[in-house]
């Protein structure tokens, strides 16, 4: 069965799957795609600007993403 949903729809169900169940957001977004039966390749056109945001924020505090520097690179 093929399920079409916005991006406006994603990001609600993702923000509301984060804030029911305390799941971080790049688990949210994989349990949103596997409830709605949709394929992780695609999830790049459903996934917004603040989600992706969220994410990276989530990956610099893992050490997973470098950290952004606080200051003007001043030579």
């Amino acid at each position: 069965m093929f399920n079409t949903i916005t991006k406006e729809e994603f990001s609600k169900k993702v923000e509301g799957r984060v804030s029911e169940t305390s799941v971080s957001y790049i688990d949210a977004v994989l349990a949103v795609l596997e409830d709605n039966s949709l394929d992780f390749t695609n999830a790049n056109k459903l996934i917004t600007k603040p989600i992706i945001e969220k994410i990276q924020q989530e990956g610099r505090e893992l050490n997973l993403l470098p950290k952004r520097k606080n200051y003007l690179p001043f030579a």
